[in-house]
C-alpha cells in the first residue's frame, strides 16, 4: 500500500515539474522571437471569382473574371459580425464595372496596384474597422463574348 502511495507521489510531482518547466521554456521562446515575421498572425482568405460583365455602347463584348485573396488578422475576422468576403466581392464588381478606362477592345494594362489598394481602403470603410491588410489578385482573366457563348 505504501509503494502505490509513493508511486502517485511521484507521478503527481513529475506532471507538476514537467508542466512547469514546459511553461517557462515557452515563455523564454516568446521572450527570443520578438522579430516576428510581418504575416504572422494573419489569415489568408479566398474570395469566390467574381464575374462583371463588360458593356461597350450596349452590347456585351465579354466577360472579366477576377480571384482574390486578401490577408486579415484571425482574431479580427472572428469577432466580425460579418464576413468581409461578400463586402470585398461587391467592391470588386463595382470598381470593373464602372471603370471607364477598362476597354478590352483597346487592351492596355490594368493598374492592379491601384485597383487592389482602392478594394482594401472602400471594404475597410463599409466595415467601419481596417480588417482587410492587404488584397492580392490570384487571376484576372478576360473572356469574349464569342468564348462563353460557343464554349
Amino acid at each position: 500500500m505504501m509503494k502505490i502511495l509513493v508511486a502517485g507521489l511521484w507521478m503527481s510531482a513529475t506532471m507538476l515539474a514537467s508542466g512547469y518547466g514546459t511553461t517557462q521554456y515557452l515563455a523564454a521562446q516568446k521572450r527570443i522571437g520578438g522579430d516576428e515575421p510581418a504575416f504572422v498572425g494573419l489569415d489568408y482568405e479566398t474570395v469566390k471569382p467574381v464575374n462583371v460583365p463588360i458593356l461597350f455602347d450596349g452590347t456585351l463584348q465579354g466577360y472579366v473574371v477576377i480571384k482574390m485573396v486578401f490577408t486579415a488578422d484571425g482574431d479580427t475576422l472572428r469577432r466580425l459580425p460579418v464576413p468581409p468576403h461578400p463586402f470585398l466581392v461587391d467592391e470588386a464588381f463595382r470598381v470593373l464595372y464602372s471603370d471607364e478606362t477598362l476597354d478590352f477592345r483597346n487592351l492596355e494594362r490594368y493598374d492592379l496596384e491601384a485597383f487592389t489598394e482602392n478594394l482594401k481602403k472602400t471594404t475597410n470603410a463599409r466595415l467601419g474597422r481596417p480588417v482587410v491588410h492587404d488584397v492580392l489578385v490570384e487571376e484576372f482573366n478576360y473572356f469574349d463574348k464569342a468564348d462563353v457563348l460557343t464554349h
